[in-house]
């Protein structure tokens, strides 16, 4: 660990266990460690615990997040009105209804409304290669959107956030818990229907609609009546972007789930579409295509894309009294057994 620079994510035990989510930070702990093979997927490293707390140590991504935050918000008005409705919500039958305050802030929001299409391309590729990869691991993400997207400190995407991701389905599995963030939320989730791995193609044509229009395809700062346009309002595809792009998103904000593109050959369609005709997918994924932004940080210490209202935070001070990781690895506590994790070799 010496040298290198994390991000580390706290978590109170006693929370957790009082919004009965024991299983979910499980599930992200075991999402996060098979993130590792996947090169635009942040990934964990070591995970310990003290009596009060859960820790997470995982890839320092310091290229901020997705700059202009898929371009949607015009000035900090418009982002205030967003912060308003863009809440993360759960809801399941072990659960009781909970509402999270999405407590991240989009740093780049302000500097363009959109983005050009090559731009947009870029990303929504890399996106759809981490999405596919997740697919393949049997895993759902379930909360794609512009504050869970960053960038790396050379520009290439990087997925964030596991904590509604749903692991453990088979090819023809579905699930029916009802979360997500309402702009990003498919039809079938609304409407409380099982639902597959096509929810997450729902998602990524929603955010690159943002990325292309300024806005997501639904938006509403009401939120009823943002889902009842997500129900209901026909999809309006203006004409000032290519035909490929529009047939793209036509496909993949299907509002019936069988006929949405994905749904038949998962990541494979999407792949194959002629918006993504000129992406050689072998060079995206060695990361040997160049990224249209570069961030332009000049270190692992350079934070000038953080936002600065995180950078005033106080470090928890239980950090500097953890006990080693070794010592968590072998003394794990009761209510958490197999959330500490080590590489093999530093055990």
């Amino acid at each position: 660990m010496e040298g290198n620079v994390y991000a580390v994510k706290v978590l109170q035990k006693k929370m957790i266990l009082k919004r009965n989510e024991k299983n979910h930070v499980m599930s992200e702990r075991n999402v996060l460690l098979k993130n590792l093979h996947h090169p635009f997927l942040v990934g964990l490293h070591y995970a310990f615990q003290t009596p009060d707390k859960l820790y997470f140590v995982l890839d320092y991504v310091n290229g901020g997040e997705h700059e202009a935050g898929m371009a949607g918000i015009l000035n900090s008005l418009f982002r205030s009105l967003r912060k308003l409705s863009s809440r993360t919500l759960f809801d399941d039958a072990t659960n009781p209804s909970l509402t999270y305050k999405d407590i991240k802030t989009f740093f780049h929001l302000q500097r363009e409304r959109y983005f050009p299409e090559p731009r947009a391309r870029f990303y929504a590729a890399e996106i759809t290669s981490a999405l596919g990869y997740l697919h393949s691991e049997g895993i759902i993400y379930r909360d794609l959107k512009p504050e869970n997207i960053l960038l790396d400190f050379q520009g290439h995407v990087v997925l964030t956030d596991f904590g509604l991701s749903k692991e453990g389905l088979t090819e023809k599995d579905t699930t029916t818990t009802f979360c997500g963030t309402p702009e990003y939320l498919a039809p079938e989730v609304l409407r409380k229907q099982a639902y597959d791995k096509s929810v997450d193609w729902w998602c990524l044509g929603a955010v690159l609609y943002e990325m292309l229009y300024g806005l997501p395809p639904f938006y509403s700062k009401d939120t009823l009546e943002m889902y009842q346009n997500i129900l209901n309002k026909p999809l309006r595809l203006r004409t000032n972007i290519s035909i490929p792009a529009r047939n793209l998103l036509d496909g993949l904000l299907q509002k019936d789930k069988n006929k949405r593109l994905g749904a038949v050959h998962d990541v494979e369609d999407i792949k194959k579409h002629d918006f993504f005709k000129v992406i050689n997918w072998i060079d995206l994924e060695a990361k040997a295509i160049l990224p249209p932004y570069n961030p332009n940080v000049r270190g692992q210490m350079d934070l000038k894309n953080i936002d600065p209202e995180f950078i005033r935070e106080p470090v928890p001070a239980s950090l500097s009294r953890s006990q080693s990781l070794s010592a968590s690895v072998q003394d794990a506590d009761v209510s958490f057994v197999g959330f500490s994790y080590a590489p093999p070799t530093e055990l």
